[in-house]
């Protein structure tokens, strides 16, 4: 394990260890005097705040130590090759003469249908690479990457009936037959468009490459990662929030079912980790193995300091080596802030297993267009990508509401 890693571990652990202590001393005080003093409320809000930062520190280490590797030039035909360095030369000059011709021998024939050069595959990967460290949901979710227009498929919605037999005269009863619904994903395009200055496009030390990479990734996974969770569906990724969302006891195919935290805006003032359960169990025991707790930062804090019925032990286990925040009752927790904070009515937690849950379809390619006419002494990197989104499998994901039903 790498030194950073351990360091920031060890600091993780006695973090928590403080906040369990200043936190134990504020439970104590609303037990015997209804309230806790404002200086010990504050002091357990300064070290929780200091602990989220220890948190996404050690995720960020643990990412990027996990994080796999783009293709280097090494990987790459000498037409791929070939291509880069003509594409190169456009993004600084604006040179395109023969690119075209180029890119349709590197690139096995793709082309950018709005008139855009495609990227060359080192290029690509570490964008996308960067893309998907920005939001946790990615990760998460079935990723699958197609060349046509749209992806299409046929899932089941209920099995077909089965039973027992007698002996022979008697016949088997109706069996009642299996129900499918198409699911069609259709990406659609996402744009980052990083302005450069005209002189540093001339300076041959400056790494246009590697600026590009940091950019528009992040700009990507920002935009992606918030389509994902609240995305509508129309020019976008369907996020798992636009759905609409029924009691679990009301739950049917094409919804979300949902758990009450007990209060509006809040979770229950008594036994809170109740709701919590009544939440892992909401989800059938199929889909429990590789089920995650989704929520964000600002959720996971109140989840933090909740202790269990006879008040010995904390729901909240650090467990930053899996590389998530840690687990709630055996659950692992990733943090999302694209997840809406708690408020009154809000689906601020998700479970589920999202992998077999929902689907993120990525068309192949990502294409650039530069313009150096619109803004003088500037030019312009207009990257686009198509995405798409939505869930195929609504037994598989599950909400909590933050309400009294």
């Amino acid at each position: 394990m790498p030194k950073e890693i351990a360091e920031l571990i060890e600091e993780q652990g006695r973090a928590f260890e403080e906040f369990k202590s200043a936190n134990d001393v504020r439970l104590k005080a609303i037990e015997e005097k209804g309230y806790a003093p404002a200086d010990i409320v504050e002091k357990v809000d300064k070290i929780d705040g200091e602990l989220n930062t220890k948190f996404k520190a050690l995720q960020d280490e643990l990412a990027a130590a996990n994080r796999p590797a783009a293709p280097g030039p090494g990987d790459m035909s000498e037409e791929q090759k070939e291509y880069k360095t003509g594409l190169n030369n456009y993004l600084r000059s604006g040179e395109s003469g023969g690119l075209r011709e180029l890119e349709q021998k590197a690139l096995s024939g793709m082309s950018d249908p709005d008139g855009g050069f495609l990227l060359d595959p080192v290029m690509d990967a570490e964008i996308d690479r960067i893309a998907g460290t920005v939001s946790s949901f990615r990760g998460l979710a079935h990723v699958v990457t197609i060349g046509g227009r749209a992806y299409k498929k046929l899932v089941k919605t209920r099995g077909v009936s089965g039973g027992h037999i007698g002996i022979e005269e008697e016949s088997p009863g109706e069996t009642q037959t299996q129900q499918f619904a198409e699911i069609e994903i259709v990406p659609e395009g996402i744009y980052a468009e990083p302005h450069v200055p005209n002189d540093l496009l001339e300076d041959v030390g400056y790494d246009l490459d590697g600026d590009i990479h940091e950019e528009v990734g992040i700009t990507f996974g920002e935009v992606e990662g918030a389509d994902f969770i609240m995305g509508t569906g129309v020019k976008m990724p369907r996020g798992i929030l636009s759905y609409d969302a029924v009691a679990n006891a009301d739950y049917e195919w094409g919804k979300l079912g949902y758990v009450p935290s007990g209060a509006a805006g809040a979770f229950a003032s008594s036994d809170p980790g109740d709701k919590i359960i009544d939440l892992q169990h909401s989800l059938k025991q199929q889909y429990r193995n590789g089920a995650v707790m989704m929520m964000a930062d600002s959720a996971l804090s109140r989840v933090r300091q909740m202790k269990d019925g006879t008040g010995n032990y904390y729901l909240f286990n650090p467990e930053p080596t899996q590389g998530f925040a840690g687990s709630v009752l055996g659950s692992p927790v990733s943090i999302d802030d694209f997840m809406p904070q708690i408020a009154a009515n809000s689906f601020s937690i998700a479970y589920g297993n999202f992998r077999r849950g929902y689907k993120i379809v990525d068309r192949r390619g990502i294409a650039v267009i530069r313009d150096n006419v619109t803004k003088k002494g500037w030019t312009k990197l207009f990257f686009t990508k198509r995405v798409g989104g939505g869930i195929n499998n609504f037994e598989a994901i599950k909400l909590m509401k933050f309400a009294t039903s």
